[in-house]
Order: structure tokens, then C-alpha cells, then sequence
């Protein structure tokens, strides 16, 4: 079985206001893409990447003129995916949904959020934490909150699937050097409470025997900047349950940093700076899929989709292209033996 995580660039502007695909020459969201370009490079990428079920981050918005789950099925039919039904969980406001897209004919897909606690409540909740350590609570929510679901495959073997989009880290908004620093720090500390509340989620899970993937854009990775230096870890690495023993640990090979200076790190986006002219790109691994360790032991092999470094998609001219066109983020994909 391979299932998959893909964070797509402003897919919901390939809809109109009632839900309608876009198939025309105007400009994508997407910087220098039409929205037929766009559109028919997603067909490619999602027929290439050949999934039994995906985890789509920013899926097209859910709102009362339109319905994230009837635009992402009209798409997997314009392009006759077998992964053609789609699940949403709790809807957001950020126009950014999390949503999976299924073959029905190999998995059933169930949104089934196990209730929580006030020490980890359900996701669509609050967390109650002092953020600052100034001995008040801070209310920590979710913008886009986790999709838990349960997965069976049709030999009754079941996998629960916790798909994210953990809160950015970027100073957006700020207007000199120290409010750079200020809103960084503010975000870094959201964004480790989100991965906190996400690994006591884990933790309970684990507790009871359960099969666990979690999957989407954690905006993070170990080593990506300097402010992990001052609160000391990563939020990926809070959820990969980083220090604790091996049977309570997640597992990604990209989630660690390459050893050795010189050696290159994987890359699972890839954004443009414009300033200075003229201009270039930023690469950084952002996607990932965790596994937990009974999931370890079926033999699990991790794909990133990258256009250059994955030596099939670079020797396909259509596929590299594809992915380039589609999105600022590459498809990572992972085969178990379910």
C-alpha cells in the first residue's frame, strides 16, 4: 500500500465560487502558471504518484457556496484517478483544508476523532498552556486542526491517520528587525505548543496498540533555523517523541539531518525569493510521514517526489515538469506491506 502527503500551492483558486473547475488560460495563484497548467500538471503528478490514498494539505476551501469533498472528487474524475472519494475533517477559515483522497476500492476512510482530555484535547479544542512561563494559560488552538482518521484496508487491518499542517514559523507581518525577532519567537512558540498537543495525541495512541501514521506539512524539521538552538528542539522532533525509548518513538529518514558538513540535506519544497534580484530558490525539507514502530517493522520505503534529486521523476520530462508546475511542495510517498 502507498500512501502519501502533498501540499498543494492555491489549489482551491482552480475552483470558481460554486465549486466549478477552472480549466482555462487565466493566471493561476500559482506565480507564472496558468490555472490549465496548474490543473493539468496536478492530473500528471497524481496519476504518476499511483496512491492508495493521499493526504492533501491546502485542499480546496470549504465554505457554505462550495464543498471541499464534491470539487476534490469532480477533480480525481476530470483526470480518472482511482483515487477518486474524497474526506475532510474539521473544516478552518484559512481557505486551507486538510483533506484525504482514497481508492474506495482498496482502503475505507472513516474521520473518526477519538475525544480527548484537557491534557489533550480533541482537535478541533483548546490547550490550555503557559506559553511564556509567566505562570498564566495560554489558549493554544489549531487554524487548520489535524485530520484523525481511522484507515481499513479489505483484509481488515486498520491504521489511524493523523494528516497536519502545523503552524508556520515565519515572522509574516513583522516591519523591522525586532519585531522580526519578536512574532519569530511568538510563532516558534505556538507552532512547539501545536506539536506538543499533537505528541500527547501520539502518546495516547500508542497507549492503546494502535497502528499510527501522521503525515502533512509540519513547516519544520530539525536544524532548520536558529531559534531551535534556543528552545532547544525542533517540533518535529517533540512528535517523532525525540529521547524517549525506542517503542515509543516515530520514524522518518528524512527527519534527521544528513551526517557530515558537505553532505546534502532532502528537500521536500522549494519557494522563490525574489529580493534581491534576480532572484533564487530556497529549498527545505518540510513533509513528512511518521510511522510508528509497528509500522517500522513492515518494511516501510519513503519516497520524496523531487524534480531533480529522485532519479526517475528527473528522467521523465513530463513528470519534472509537472512537478515543478504544480506546487512549491513535491509529493512524499511511503510503501507498507498491509
Amino acid at each position: 500500500m502507498r500512501i502519501a502527503t502533498y501540499n498543494v500551492e492555491w489549489f482551491t483558486s482552480l475552483f470558481d465560487r460554486r465549486g466549478r473547475i477552472l480549466d482555462d488560460t487565466e493566471r493561476s495563484a500559482r506565480w507564472g502558471v496558468s490555472r490549465a497548467e496548474q490543473l493539468g500538471a496536478l492530473g500528471i503528478v497524481f496519476t504518476a504518484l499511483e496512491a492508495d490514498a493521499i493526504l492533501i494539505v491546502e485542499a480546496p476551501d470549504n465554505n457554505t457556496r462550495r464543498k471541499t469533498v464534491p470539487m476534490l472528487e469532480a477533480f480525481a474524475a476530470k483526470f480518472a484517478l482511482r483515487q477518486r472519494r474524497a474526506l475532510i475533517g474539521f473544516a478552518n477559515e484559512t481557505q486551507q483544508e486538510i483533506a484525504l483522497l482514497y481508492d474506495p476500492d482498496v482502503i475505507r476512510a472513516v474521520h473518526e476523532p477519538a475525544e480527548g482530555n484537557e491534557f489533550a484535547p480533541r482537535f478541533d479544542g483548546q490547550l490550555q498552556i503557559d506559553l511564556d512561563i509567566d505562570d498564566r494559560l495560554d489558549m493554544v488552538i489549531f487554524s487548520k486542526p489535524p485530520l484523525e482518521a481511522t484507515l481499513e484496508t479489505r483484509t481488515g487491518v486498520q491504521v489511524r491517520l493523523i494528516g497536519v499542517h502545523i503552524k508556520s514559523k515565519a515572522p509574516h507581518g513583522a516591519t523591522d528587525l525586532d519585531s522580526e525577532v519578536r512574532v519569530a519567537i511568538e510563532n516558534r512558540r505556538k507552532q512547539l505548543a501545536q506539536c506538543l498537543w499533537l505528541r500527547r495525541r501520539v502518546d495516547a495512541m500508542l497507549d492503546r496498540g494502535e497502528s499510527l501514521i501522521v503525515l502533512g506539512d509540519f513547516n519544520d524539521g530539525p536544524g532548520l533555523d536558529e531559534y531551535e538552538k534556543l528552545f532547544g528542539r525542533s517540533g518535529l522532533e517533540i512528535v517523532l517523541g525525540h529521547g524517549l525509548p525506542q517503542e515509543r518513538r516515530l520514524h522518518d529518514p528524512h527527519a534527521r539531518p544528513s551526517k557530515g558538513q558537505t553532505a546534502a540535506q532532502p528537500a521536500s519544497a522549494r519557494f522563490f525569493i525574489p529580493d534581491p534580484p534576480p532572484g533564487q530558490y530556497f529549498s527545505a525539507m518540510l513533509d513528512y510521514i511518521l510511522l510508528s514502530p509497528d509500522l517500522c517493522r513492515r518494511g516501510p520505503k519513503w519516497r520524496i517526489w523531487h524534480p531533480f534529486d529522485d532519479p526517475a521523476c528527473y528522467r521523465t520530462p513530463e513528470l519534472r515538469e509537472a512537478l515543478l508546475q504544480a506546487s512549491d511542495h513535491f509529493p512524499v510517498s511511503v510503501d507498507l506491506a498491509l
